[in-house]
């Protein structure tokens, strides 16, 4: 099934994507400003403009913004991938192509122009954060301004020690704020960390980023991009309706009481049971599998160990897309 929108009349089967928005075609899709490749239920972003760092233009910016929206709409495609070409994540927005144009238009005066980039550059944010499928990026060499933002905007990070991070828009005048940075850097390092990098835009090393959290991996740069698509390779063979739930909650759960995000989630859970129960019934098997196997193994040592016998309870959250084990 692609992203293209379509009407078919006739069975149910076809209500889900009766009334989607007209969009992109991913099983063929040949964006201009980055290259696109997939494989699998994985599909991977490279920015690619190795001469320069692999900057943002204006053009880029929206493409990838649209691009993210549709992928709402993409039912192949679990996880994406997002790098940079030739050593480097992203140095940021174009010096030539941004930059110059932005002082223009601050020169004229002309503050709905800037009004409007802003929300547009903004907008990418929010598209990759409400994009169903859960996004690894693989971060080498320079990763500044706004490709930091889309490293942050990112699920997970997998970065090398030689990696710059540098959310550096105090350095240009801007507000540390610009992009939603004052409201999810501090979540992923913490509050006084984030307030450090946006008023200072002092880079941190990789070995920093994973340290503070930034970075849930350091890799070799030679194994980066591979390391960052093996992860997402595995995410995509879970339970995809889970995750994708699991990446809404996160983002929406953050201002909530705990009874409120459990209450949030047992509503928005039983609301899709059916969905859930048909798209992880595989899975759910599979943990069944391997819990029968987990008990005759525990008994086993137990009884072997003390002489007694204790019992392995599995609690099977179908409802709410959770499979775990409970001893």
């Amino acid at each position: 099934m692609t992203a293209v929108a379509t009407a078919k009349g006739g069975n149910g089967g076809d209500t889900a994507v009766r009334f989607r928005p007209a969009g992109l075609d991913f099983s063929n899709f040949k964006p201009k400003h980055f290259l696109w490749k997939s494989e699998g239920k994985v599909a991977t972003i490279t920015l690619n403009r190795p001469e320069r760092k692999n900057p943002l233009t204006l053009e880029s910016y929206a493409e990838l913004r649209d691009t993210f929206r549709n992928l709402a709409y993409a039912d192949d495609i679990k996880n994406v991938v997002i790098t940079g070409a030739g050593g480097n994540f992203c140095s940021g927005g174009d010096v030539h192509e941004i930059i110059g144009p932005l002082v223009e238009m601050q020169r004229k005066d002309d503050m709905a122009g800037l009004l409007a980039f802003t929300r547009m550059t903004g907008q990418l944010v929010k598209e990759m954060r409400a994009c169903p499928q859960p996004i690894v990026a693989a971060i080498d060499g320079i990763c500044a301004g706004a490709g930091a933002i889309i490293a942050m905007a990112s699920d997970l990070r997998v970065g090398t020690a030689r990696s710059k991070v540098a959310f550096l828009f105090v350095r240009v005048g801007l507000a540390g704020a610009d992009m939603g940075a004052c409201a999810i850097l501090p979540r992923i390092i913490g509050q006084g960390r984030a307030s450090e990098l946006l008023y200072t835009g002092r880079s941190m090393d990789g070995t920093e980023a994973e340290r503070w959290g930034f970075y849930n991996k350091l890799s070799e740069p030679d194994n980066v991009l591979a390391d960052a698509q093996a992860l997402a390779k595995t995410l995509s063979e879970g339970p995809s309706f889970a995750n994708s739930m699991t990446k809404k909650c996160l983002h929406q759960e953050w201002n909530m009481g705990v009874e409120e995000a459990i209450e949030h989630i047992a509503k928005y859970g039983s609301a899709h049971t059916e969905s859930i129960v048909t798209s992880n019934a595989a899975t759910a098997q599979r943990f069944l599998d391997r819990v029968d196997s987990a008990i005759v193994l525990h008994n086993a040592s137990t009884q072997f160990a003390d002489g007694g016998e204790f019992g392995m309870g599995a609690e099977i959250g179908i409802a709410t897309g959770r499979f775990h084990a409970r001893g």
